[in-house]
């Protein structure tokens, strides 16, 4: 039997509150994350017993139904930011326009090789069990997949490698990509521009990188341009919402337990907007605690932009 509404109501209201007393972030906010199950029961401990039809009609009413957090607050605001973005704009435009190769590298989270669980479900005729336990040494080590994302032809590479993630495996997987796809999809190209975050292993605030990116201009003999995105903005690196999550998706479920299994699926990866997929394997162990070279500041051919030049500058090839 459901009691009358009003009294039924304000006693919902009540037990929203303890929750919302315990909260002074959201204070005045209504909201709980206790089933439909367990907000009958306490109602009817307050005397005013009702179904989980009724409640959930009366928490419609209340403006409350069922949502998870989402990432929108953003952590930090760089005074240059739009100004960076107006920038990336510009670039990324004039090289498409040009016929010149556009592409957005990032590195996707590092997993687990073994028998780990992974999320997602599949169809199968058996459960499928795995280590209670995700410890790393119960496997084969962890593997790091670095993505190159071409802007202009929709195609995306991700490299493999089991080492560790620096800005010569990085400088390594974009030679890797331009020999195998880039060569050929710009036979008369001359210049490369690279958009990707101003952290991690490319990072703006290392000469580390730098150097590297110096390497990898004499090995392709063309001349390298990067832009990277504002702090707190790598969200906006088109490899980040055009490549990564069908990443996830096409390996939902699957349990990884060798690097030529993840190659494999990642390999599937595609979408109905024309996103197809290659995968290749770095073996190449990197060394991590690298130094630049002492006389490399004086001697390099890194150009940088008057316009915000910690974010926008090119590498020039020292045989041109």
């Amino acid at each position: 039997m459901t009691a009358s509404r009003p009294q039924l109501e304000t006693n919902l209201r009540q037990l929203l509150k303890e929750f919302t007393a315990g909260d002074p972030m959201r204070a005045g906010v209504l909201w709980t994350n206790l089933s439909l199950r367990e907000l009958s029961r306490r109602l009817a401990a307050m005397g005013t017993p009702a179904s989980r039809r009724t409640i959930r009609r009366l928490l419609r009413r209340l403006g409350l139904g069922r949502r998870t957090a989402r990432k929108k607050k953003t952590m930090g605001h760089h005074p240059d930011r739009n100004a960076q973005f107006e920038n990336i704009a510009r670039l990324r435009q004039e090289y498409l326009d040009a016929g010149d190769p556009v592409i957005s590298i990032d590195t996707k989270k590092k997993e687990l090789l073994g028998n780990f669980h992974r999320p997602g479900t599949t169809f199968t005729q058996q459960t499928v069990e795995t280590n209670d336990h995700d410890f790393g040494t119960a496997g084969q080590g962890k593997f790091i997949p670095h993505g190159i994302f071409d802007v202009a032809r929709g195609h995306a590479h991700i490299n493999l490698n089991t080492s560790h993630d620096t800005g010569e495996l990085c400088c390594d997987s974009v030679a890797l990509w331009w020999e195998e796809h880039g060569r050929n999809a710009y036979p008369q190209a001359q210049r490369l521009l690279i958009l990707c975050d101003g952290g991690g292993s490319n990072s703006a605030t290392q000469y580390l990188f730098k150097e590297d990116l110096q390497r990898l201009a004499n090995r392709l003999g063309i001349e390298i341009r990067v832009a990277h995105y504002p702090p707190y903005c790598s969200k906006h690196n088109p490899i980040e919402h055009r490549v990564f999550p069908h990443v996830t998706r096409a390996c939902q479920g699957i349990i990884f337990h060798s690097l030529e299994i993840a190659k494999q699926f990642i390999a599937r990866t595609k979408t109905n907007t024309g996103l197809h997929m290659t995968v290749g394997i770095l073996d190449k162990v990197y060394a991590t605690g690298r130094k630049c070279a002492a006389e490399f500041k004086t001697t390099m051919k890194i150009l940088f932009d008057d316009h915000l030049p910690k974010w926008n500058y090119r590498a020039i090839p020292e045989s041109s």
